[in-house]
């Protein structure tokens, strides 16, 4: 099998679709020789930060010279990004290698395995065959049922904050959502929550009293924020002063606050991280298409808000370091978002906003998110292409000194970054 019939395998029809359910993944493990259960595992879910708060995590746990595997969704630009081991996507052969040794097992099944259920098992199937000591492992939606949630013992969980997505699959309150994350939550695993709201807190304290875990909440160590520009986030938290985060935006802190609340969890369990191995991990610490900046001349900068609670943050990050200052946007949403709140709350700080059309049978047509913007008063065009719209904002950035905003879909990401890259201005 070569990478790309491993991809195409992937990417097959057979595999699509979201059924809720551990009962195809734990068969599927099953006929592996439960790869996972030979591993260990940090268990994070959440509606929003579950990415950085990942990356954060797994930077500081190689920086204490643990052998890391990091496990996310979606990728931002290459399928591999997904499977990592010490901070490395998996390469092309092993990718192909481990895939042909799922296939077989997989194409018997009577009931066929979706597609994130497939990618989970190869994901576990290559840890163990790489020797991971640690793995960060993310969910993809929800917690109780999601594929992830097969394994049986995490040395922790987290839930990085509660808000609503996926409202069909996994409730329409926080409470419920709450509760559907809260599945993640197992005895003998310390569980961190990382989150503001007291309702979601609620449940999730609730499901840890009735499993006998101890339970941290990030929010109830004050955080101070020291300073906050373009090369990152200084906070004080706890006994951590002047800790320096290079992450851009104004959700990082929380996350970190998350972060560091888990080491500290851990080390209650008997897993001690120094204060200084954590500043270590956290210092270099990347996480792209989260407030990551593209480019410096102009100023172009990439976040993959996608749902109310982080296109909110992503407005909040734009106030934090531009103040009343305009931006020029380039936008693009997926259909069954909410593209007209997402218009709402943007739309007072934006200039003028380029639309493209994402390849992504999901993606709603530029000209038609347009249209919305113009209809709450900010001018707006959508281009034909991705390298049209790119183009045109880059220029106009340029011309008139203005940061530009590329922001609404993690799916755009590499068609725009290609774009700049063709130009010649990507700075990464």
């Amino acid at each position: 099998m070569t990478y790309k019939d491993a991809i195409d395998y992937i990417h097959s029809v057979v595999w699509k679709g979201s059924r809720p359910g551990l009962s195809r993944i734990t068969e599927l493990l099953s006929l592996l020789g439960d790869p996972q259960d030979s591993l260990r595992f940090i268990h994070i879910a959440g509606t929003n930060g579950k990415g950085s708060t990942s990356a954060m995590t797994e930077s500081i746990l190689r920086a204490a010279g643990y052998k890391t595997g990091l496990f996310v969704s979606p990728y931002i630009k290459h399928f591999n990004e997904r499977i990592c081991f010490c901070g490395t996507p998996i390469s092309d052969q092993a990718l192909a290698e481990v895939t042909a040794a799922v296939k077989p097992f997989a194409d018997s099944m009577a009931d066929a395995p979706t597609e994130f259920e497939l990618i989970t098992a190869i994901g576990l199937l290559y840890f163990k065959n790489v020797g991971c000591d640690v793995v960060v492992l993310e969910t993809g939606m929800g917690g109780r049922l999601d594929s992830t949630n097969v394994i049986k013992a995490p040395l922790a969980t987290v839930i990085t904050g509660i808000a609503l997505d996926h409202t069909e699959y996994l409730g329409d309150t926080v409470e419920q959502i709450a509760a559907e994350k809260a599945g993640i939550i197992k005895k003998g695993a310390p569980m961190v929550y990382g989150g503001h709201n007291a309702a979601a807190r609620g449940v999730i304290k609730a499901a840890c009293d009735r499993v006998g875990v101890s339970f941290y909440a990030a929010e109830d160590t004050p955080m101070t924020v020291l300073r906050a520009d373009l090369s990152g986030t200084t906070v004080q938290y706890g006994k951590y002063k002047g800790l320096h985060l290079p992450l851009l935006g104004a959700y990082q802190p929380q996350n970190l606050a998350t972060v560091l609340t888990l080491f500290e969890a851990l080390a209650d369990k008997g897993m001690r991280i120094s204060e200084s191995v954590i500043r270590q991990g956290i210092a270099v610490v990347r996480w792209r298409g989260r407030f990551e900046r593209l480019c410096t001349s102009p100023l172009i900068i990439s976040d993959g808000a996608h749902n109310p609670e982080g296109i909110a943050a992503a407005a909040s990050g734009i106030r934090l370091y531009f103040g009343d200052k305009r931006v020029l946007m380039l936008c693009a949403v997926m259909a069954d978002k909410d593209y007209h709140g997402m218009v709402g709350e943007l739309a007072p700080l934006a200039e003028e906003v380029f639309t493209l059309t994402p390849d992504n049978p999901r993606a709603l047509p530029a000209a038609d998110f347009a249209a919305v913007w113009r209809a709450h008063g900010v001018k707006a065009t959508g281009f034909d292409s991705v390298e049209a719209a790119v183009r045109a904002a880059v220029s106009a950035a340029a011309q008139r000194g203005l940061p530009l905003f590329s922001l609404g879909s993690l799916y755009m990401y590499a068609e725009v970054t290609d774009v700049l890259e063709r130009i010649g201005i990507l700075d990464l």
